[in-house]
């Protein structure tokens, strides 16, 4: 009895100092959760904070500390051992045999897929809310993170061996799980006005939610957490331009330029910038001069009494901007993102025209088939091939 108190005892400090090490990436990862994932997480805070001191995005890191509490209690609950590192390729076979499994499979056989007490362990520790098999992005998203990790800590993994990849695909064929946009529907011009119409009120929150929505659309459908770290020393002012280019008496627009710095797609030394042009650099000049912000996070968290508070926005809350805009404009949440400005850029510029590749200067899109998804969805309801029978 003695024996399994000091058992006890070690295993609550271990998990402390483990909270504490976490404390020191409290701006990475949710607070929320630092308790939790010190519970799950066994050697590899260090791990953690190795990556972040060599420069890792902040979403990469926070994607990976969840995705190793994941893996760490499905391991315990799967096997009985803790996470190996490296993991023989029958523990990733595993996983996949876990969490990408044939629903119609299981209605006839209940071992089929993940077993009902590693099921009820990850419920239990609120690690898994969804039913059914998991999204096939998730489970690749996860398996990527196995594997940088694995590499970091100087193992090669059998991330890469053709059963692993056989199985994944067989899998996600068998579960036949159509793909889940971001945002279920596109927020595009008419849905951005009436978004618009639903902050014209005169207080800070207004002028803000204002600058924020337009500036995150009219800069090529800027992602969440691009709008939460700009900056003020972000943005620098151009030589005003014309409305119409080919029109030397078309009136001047005011014209902005927005390092974006580090993004989901490149580096703090691409240097990588944006263009606002006429209303939306009104508009985002109004919020800063109205908020008095010279310098900082442009996006400010604001209380219920209207102070301005001197961080930045959580990625988070520009999506809770959103939806709570869509609500106040009587449009469903639910069916709307911050993705959806990104979307909706794509999809607004393939609507009026817009050639693809001039419109990837502005969204910044890397992949050519991501950005020409939105392009084909919109020839699709402007061409004639559905129109045959009308």
């Amino acid at each position: 009895m003695v024996d399994n108190h000091k058992a006890a005892g070690s295993d609550s400090q271990a998990v402390h100092r483990r909270a504490e090490q976490l404390d020191a990436l409290d701006a990475i990862l949710p607070f929320d959760r630092r308790d939790q994932l010190a519970a799950l997480l066994t050697d590899d805070v260090a791990t953690l904070k190795h990556l972040a001191q060599e420069g890792m995005g902040e979403n990469t890191l926070r994607a990976l500390a969840s995705d190793l509490g994941y893996l760490e209690a499905w391991c315990r609950l799967a096997t009985g051992d803790p996470l190996p590192w490296p993991a023989p390729e029958a523990l990733l076979l595993k996983f996949v045999a876990h969490h990408l499994w044939d629903p119609v499979k299981r209605a006839e056989d209940p071992a089929h897929g993940m077993p009902a007490d590693v099921e009820v362990g990850l419920r239990a520790e609120r690690l898994l809310r969804a039913d059914g098999p998991h999204a096939p992005g998730t489970v690749r998203r996860r398996l990527t993170s196995w594997s940088i990790l694995t590499r970091w800590r100087g193992f090669t993994g059998a991330f890469g061996a053709p059963s692993l990849k056989s199985a994944v695909r067989l899998a996600v064929k068998a579960s036949n799980r159509p793909r889940q946009r971001k945002s279920k529907k596109a927020v595009t011009l008419d849905i951005l006005t009436k978004l618009l119409e639903a902050c014209a009120g005169d207080r800070l929150v207004d002028a803000r939610d204002r600058a924020l929505l337009l500036a995150a659309f009219a800069s090529g459908g800027r992602r969440r957490s691009e709008v939460a770290a700009l900056r003020v020393e972000d943005l620098a002012d151009e030589e005003p331009v014309r409305a119409n280019p080919a029109d030397e008496n078309s009136p001047p627009l005011p014209c902005l330029s927005i390092r974006l710095g580090r993004t989901k797609t490149t580096t703090a030394d691409e240097n990588e910038h944006v263009l606002l042009i006429g209303r939306p650099v009104t508009v985002l000049k109004r919020w800063l001069s109205d908020a008095q912000i010279k310098d900082g996070p442009v996006f400010r968290r604001i209380d219920q009494w209207g102070n301005i508070d001197r961080r930045a926005l959580a990625p988070q809350s520009v999506n809770l901007v959103l939806k709570a805009r869509c609500e106040q404009a009587g449009l469903d949440p639910a069916l709307f993102s911050a993705h959806g400005l990104r979307s909706g850029y794509l999809t607004e510029a393939a609507n009026r025209g817009i050639p693809l590749p001039e419109a990837m200067q502005q969204s910044l899109h890397k992949s050519v088939t991501q950005a020409a998804s939105y392009y084909n969805n919109a020839e699709r309801k402007n061409g004639r091939a559905a129109r045959l029978i009308v």
